[in-house]
């Protein structure tokens, strides 16, 4: 049974998403929140094993609390999926750099939504990495990239571990950089493992615009068949 914590200011919106969350057989929504304080009490209380975190709410942000939530230390980390009316989001950007799990449109159709949260139950992230890259294209583009400054930690990184950790960011898949690479997915998996452990990152979206802001990646300028 997968425990689900609803997060969301609207109240028909919230009270709809429990709704149809608890009519399916293996979820168990264990709690509801109209704004970022509650949500960060309820993860707490409930320890659930998805949030559904709506991004824009008055007061305290689905931002802000995504991340205290993520930096709480405890045994249970949550994962968190973000509700969003537009899919090139500023907040959703941040969300993905603090750990957020993956996005959805809130006019997403009820079964893709139940998929969604099985999928980042899981451990995956919800969406193709492409997605990921679009988004933080959009943003990091706008910026000028400082290695030195945004990525302390990169001079930890062996050569391989910085080849693979650019793979990750052109949006490849583990089976697709072990085809570059010539070597098997497990040595991806843990190559991209230990960079994210140097990094202390903790989702495959904070990888993708770490490649970005760190200067790695050049947005508008990386092309590959993989989008």
């Amino acid at each position: 049974m997968i425990k689900v914590l609803v997060v969301d200011d609207q109240i028909l919106v919230r009270a709809g998403l429990a709704a149809l969350l608890r009519a399916a057989p293996d979820l168990d929504v264990v709690g509801e929140a109209a704004t970022g304080e509650e949500a960060i009490d309820q993860a707490a209380s409930t320890r659930p094993d998805v949030i559904l975190m709506d991004i824009r709410m008055p007061g305290m942000n689905g931002v802000t609390a995504t991340e205290r939530i993520l930096s709480t230390k405890s045994d249970h980390r949550p994962r968190v999926l973000i509700l969003t009316t537009f899919d090139l989001d500023k907040y959703v950007y941040d969300a993905l750099r603090i750990g957020a799990s993956g996005f959805l449109l809130k006019d997403t159709p009820p079964e893709r939504l139940i998929a969604a949260i099985h999928t980042v139950a899981s451990g995956d992230m919800l969406f193709a990495p492409s997605v990921t890259r679009r988004l933080i294209e959009a943003y990091t583009s706008q910026t000028d990239p400082s290695p030195a400054a945004l990525s302390p930690a990169l001079h930890l990184l062996t050569a391989r571990e910085v080849e693979v950790l650019k793979l990750v960011g052109r949006a490849l898949s583990n089976a697709e950089i072990a085809t570059r690479l010539c070597v098997s997915e497990a040595t991806v998996k843990t190559h991209l493992n230990r960079t994210m452990t140097k990094l202390n990152l903790t989702s495959r979206a904070q990888v993708v615009a770490l490649a970005y802001e760190s200067g790695l990646i050049t947005p508008g300028r990386e092309s590959s068949s993989h989008t």
